[in-house]
């Protein structure tokens, strides 16, 4: 997926590259003869197609990645864990929700209803799809923020260990004194007395194994007062067993109105070109992504740097 990804930088480079040089192109030939500036538009679009045909293929590649879990036991751990603070968070400016908003607020009803049980909520999608900025913009939502006592977030990913996510959630400093002696379960006992009587949200990042949510189940503790666990995952069956109900939220792709409004979005902060020379060339790119929010946000974040360097 991040080799995928990195192809995607590149090419979104080669595209930014080809613009580029048609906008210089335009100016120096606004003052000559029309038959070489449509020659010059051919050219530019002979070299668009081309970049397009990429795109299209590593966005195939994408969406052909296999979404199974490795053998966590031949990995070494790879862990990240965000503390309480929302601003520890990606900013919002990196968080657009193009096309997800009603899904937010259906994600945010969810967490807030006057249930007073221990709620789990999954949401399951592809990788790139979107599921972690939804889950972001859920925690930083103010409904979310005034309504509970104590926000946490984990990210889990395939290789973990839970004693190296509540020690980097507990310590900032890794040398701190005596946390070498810390063992899971006292850490485990600290985040239990920390969450017990508070009502709390607690985001479990990028689950990929049912064993992952029963190892960090064993410290959560249920208050009885309408505290949640909202669960990113890319496995359906991992989403399914989550909940006796099988209640789970799906995020799916964005169709190509959506995807050219991200577009626009990262690319000029807007939802719509300012270029209408470049709209239906920038349609096709969109519709390229097919509806991969990653792939999206990928060109679209080059395009706009090249924008703000001219």
């Amino acid at each position: 997926m991040e080799d995928l990804a990195r192809q995607l930088v590149v090419v979104a480079d080669e595209a930014d590259d080809i613009i580029d040089f048609h906008v210089v192109n335009q100016l120096r030939e606004r003052s000559q003869y029309k038959t070489r500036h449509m020659a010059s538009l051919s050219s530019f679009r002979q070299d668009i197609d081309k970049i397009i045909k990429k795109i299209d293929s590593i966005t195939e590649k994408l969406m052909m990645v296999k979404e199974e879990p490795v053998d966590v036991q031949e990995q070494q751990p790879s862990i990240v864990s965000v503390p309480v603070s929302s601003t520890a968070l990606p900013s919002s400016d990196k968080n657009t929700m193009v096309g997800f908003d009603e899904l937010l607020l259906q994600v945010v009803d969810e967490l807030t209803r006057d249930e007073s049980n221990l709620q789990i909520l999954p949401i399951v999608g592809m990788g790139g799809i979107g599921k972690t900025t939804l889950a972001q913009n859920a925690f930083d939502h103010p409904y979310i923020v005034n309504r509970f006592d104590k926000r946490i977030w984990f990210t889990i990913s395939q290789q973990y260990s839970v004693r190296e996510i509540l020690l980097k959630y507990f310590f900032k400093d890794e040398k701190d004194f005596g946390t070498d002696q810390l063992g899971v379960a006292e850490l485990g006992v600290r985040l239990h007395k920390l969450l017990c009587g508070e009502r709390y949200l607690i985001i479990i990042d990028d689950i990929w194994s049912v064993k992952a949510w029963e190892d960090f189940m064993l410290y959560l503790p249920n208050n009885e007062n309408g505290s949640r666990i909202l669960v990113t995952t890319r496995l359906l069956d991992v989403a399914r067993s989550l909940r006796f109900d099988n209640h789970y939220f799906k995020v799916n792709f964005l169709d190509e109105d959506k995807s050219w409004d991200l577009l626009c979005e990262k690319a000029f902060a807007q939802k719509s070109c300012p270029y209408p020379e470049l709209e239906e060339i920038g349609r096709k790119i969109a519709r390229c992504c097919r509806g991969l929010p990653l792939a999206i946000i990928v060109i679209g974040g080059l395009l706009a740097k090249s924008k703000d360097k001219r």
